[in-house]
């Protein structure tokens, strides 16, 4: 999945935390975590490329925000694993709620 190595490199994960909150040129992304913009217009080519991001250039800016169906694809192939999860999770207390239960009875026959 594309979205899974461009979201792997911490400064991408960054920008994707920073355009949550609103667009973003590509200047204050990078003045924002501390990079120069040179190194924040590769990252936000790699987003591009994954499909996360859109550019609408406005005059000689270019400002960035998030696409919303990419992460709703994510969120919606996670929820599948979250249903197995949870299922396993109950399973699990179950299991040691019979243990303690087990723990609890061997001690008071002692």
């Amino acid at each position: 999945m594309k979205t899974f190595s461009a979201l792997s490199e911490p400064n991408r994960l960054r920008i994707v935390e920073l355009l949550r909150n609103s667009p973003l040129t590509v200047g204050e992304i990078a003045d924002q975590l501390g990079i120069r913009q040179p190194q924040a217009s590769k990252h936000l080519k790699v987003l591009k490329e994954a499909g996360l991001v859109e550019v609408q250039p406005i005059t000689n800016r270019r400002v960035y925000k998030l696409r919303k169906e990419p992460f709703k694809e994510l969120d919606a192939w996670l929820d599948s694993y979250r249903r197995v999860w949870d299922e396993r999770f109950d399973r699990l207390e179950d299991y040691l709620q019979d243990l303690q239960r087990k723990d609890v009875n061997h001690d008071d026959k002692q």
